[in-house]
C-alpha cells in the first residue's frame, strides 16, 4: 500500500528534490504551489505549530515527507510534528539547488517561505530507480556530489576518543576512515555514520533541569547563594518555611540576624521574609521561566545585569493569580546571534526580584530590603562563548550547565549555525 508520500514498502528513500517537486506537480497538498510558470520559485506553508488556529492541514507537507522518507509509519509511530519539520527543513537546507528567497513564516495571515531554484534545470531531476539502498542510507541514484556533501555535514563534530560516547568535539584534523563501496565505486560512509545532534537543542527538552544560581541581598549586602539544578519548580521562602504540601524545591533566604547590625532593618526584612508564605515560585515551560507568588509578598521583576538590575523600572509585577512569563529563550537566542554579528548589544539573562517594596527606580538598589537575583547558567554560557568567539580547541570550552550536558568545543561558526538552528526549532 503506497503512503502519502508515494513510496511501498521494498523501495527506496526517495531522493527530496524530485520527490518535492513532484508534489508540487500534483498539487495536492495544502499551500504547497509553484509560484511562476517556469516552476522555478515555489512556496511552503510554515505555520507555529502553536498558533491557535494551526490545523493539520497546514503541516501536511512535513508529515509526508517523514512518511516518504520512512522516519514516520501512520499507525505505528508517534507523530511528532517537530521533528518532521526540522527534518524537511535540514533536508532542503543541504541543497544548494534550493535558496530561500522570502521568509513570511510570521505573517499573522498566511505564513510561509518562498524557495527558488538557483537553475531551472535542477527542477526536472529524474525520480530514483526502484532498487533498495545499497547500505541502508545511500542509493544508487544518489550523485558523488550529494554523497559528499551528506559525509561533510556528518563530520561537523565527531566524537572525542577514550571520552565516552557523549562527548562532543571538533571534528579532528584527519577526517574518520571512510570505506570504499566496490559496487558504487565512491566513497560510502562507515557503519553507524549517523549526522551529530544540535547540542543546543537540550535547552529545549522538557526533562532537561535547567541550573539556576540563586543570590539574595539585604540591603545591598550578599547574604546568600545557591546553585541548584531545577527539574521542576524553584519556590524562594523563608529559612522557617516549613510548608511540605506545595511542590517545588524551596530555596531558603537566610534571617538577617547574621548579616544586619541595624535592628529596624533586621525586623523590616524579617517581615518581608515573614510575608513570602508559599514563596516565590519560578519554573520552565518550553522556552520560557513562569513566576507567580505564593504569598501575601508582592515582588517586582526586570531583567539586568549580573552585577546590578541596571534597570531604572521594572518590567512587571510577579502575579498571585496566575502565572506570568519574565523570559522568552527566542528573543535572547536571536539577540545572541546579532551580537555574535556585531550588530547588536550582549544579551540580557538574569533576572532581578525586588520582594516587598516597589522597584528602585530613581534610588540605589542597594537601599531594598531584599533583592534576589536569578541566573540561568546555561544563558550565561551561551554568551562567554560568544564572548570569547568559539572555543577552538579542548582547552577552551563551554559547559552548558544543563543537566547530563558535556563541555562544548567548537568553533564560532560551528556556534552560530547551531544558534540559527536553534531559532527555527524555536518556531514550530
Amino acid at each position: 500500500m503506497a503512503s502519502a508520500g508515494g513510496w511501498t514498502m521494498g523501495t527506496q528513500k526517495p531522493r527530496i528534490l524530485p520527490w518535492l517537486v513532484s508534489q508540487l506537480d500534483q498539487g495536492k497538498l495544502e499551500g504547497v504551489a509553484w509560484l511562476d510558470e517556469n516552476r522555478t520559485r515555489f512556496r511552503i506553508p510554515w505555520k507555529h505549530g502553536l498558533r491557535q488556529d494551526a490545523q493539520q492541514k497546514d503541516f501536511g507537507i512535513f508529515q509526508a515527507w517523514a512518511e516518504a522518507s520512512r522516519a514516520y509509519t501512520p499507525g505505528k509511530d508517534k507523530p511528532d510534528l517537530p521533528t518532521w519539520k526540522r527534518n524537511f527543513r535540514s533536508a532542503l537546507n543541504r541543497k544548494e539547488v534550493l535558496r530561500l528567497v522570502d521568509d513570511r513564516s510570521k505573517d499573522p495571515h498566511d505564513p510561509h517561505k518562498v524557495y527558488e531554484f538557483v537553475s531551472p534545470a535542477f527542477r526536472d531531476l529524474p525520480e530514483p530507480d526502484a532498487s533498495p539502498d545499497t547500505d541502508g542510507r545511500w542509493s544508487t541514484s544518489d550523485t558523488p556530489e550529494d554523497i559528499v556533501e551528506e559525509l561533510l555535514s556528518d563530520m561537523t563534530l565527531a566524537p572525542v576518543p577514550d571520552e565516552g560516547p557523549s562527548s562532543l568535539a571538533m571534528a579532528p584534523e584527519h577526517p574518520p576512515q571512510l570505506l570504499l563501496n566496490p559496487n558504487l565505486d565512491i566513497l560510502a560512509p562507515c557503519p553507524n555514520s549517523e549526522p551529530p545532534e544540535n547540542p543546543l537543542r537540550q535547552l529545549l527538552v522538557a526533562e532537561e533541569a535547567w541550573e539556576f544560581e540563586v543570590t539574595a541581598f539585604y540591603r545591598g549586602r550578599q547574604v546568600f547563594q545557591q546553585t541548584v539544578f531545577c527539574p521542576g519548580v524553584l519556590r524562594l521562602v523563608a529559612s522557617e518555611a516549613v510548608d511540605g504540601t506545595l511542590p517545588g524545591q524551596p530555596i531558603r533566604l537566610p534571617d538577617p540576624q547574621a548579616y544586619l547590625t541595624d535592628g529596624g532593618a533586621r525586623n523590616f526584612v524579617r517581615r518581608v521574609l515573614s510575608s513570602l508564605g508559599g514563596g516565590l515560585a519560578l519554573w520552565r515551560a518550553g522556552q520560557q521561566l513562569w513566576a507567580q507568588r505564593l504569598g501575601h509578598c508582592h515582588a517586582h521583576w526586570a531583567m539586568g545585569e549580573e552585577l546590578l538590575p541596571s534597570c531604572h523600572r521594572s518590567e512587571g509585577e510577579v502575579p498571585k493569580d496566575h502565572e506570568g512569563s519574565v523570559f522568552d529563550l527566542g528573543p535572547f537566542v536571536a539577540d545572541l546571534i546579532a551580537f555574535i554579528g556585531g550588530s547588536g548589544r550582549s544579551p540580557r539573562y538574569t533576572l532581578w526580584f525586588c520582594m516587598g517594596e516597589s522597584w528602585p527606580q530613581d534610588e540605589s538598589w542597594t537601599k531594598r530590603l531584599v533583592m534576589v537575583k536569578v541566573v540561568p547558567t546555561c544563558l550565561r554560557a551561551l554568551l562567554e562563548m560568544a564572548r570569547i568567539g568559539g572555543a577552538s580547541s579542548m582547552e577552551n570550552t563551554v559547559d552548558l550547565h544543563i543537566s547530563n550536558s558535556h563541555p562544548l568545543s567548537l568553533t564560532s561558526d560551528q556556534y552560530k549555525a547551531y544558534l540559527q538552528d536553534l531559532v527555527e526549532d524555536m518556531d514550530l
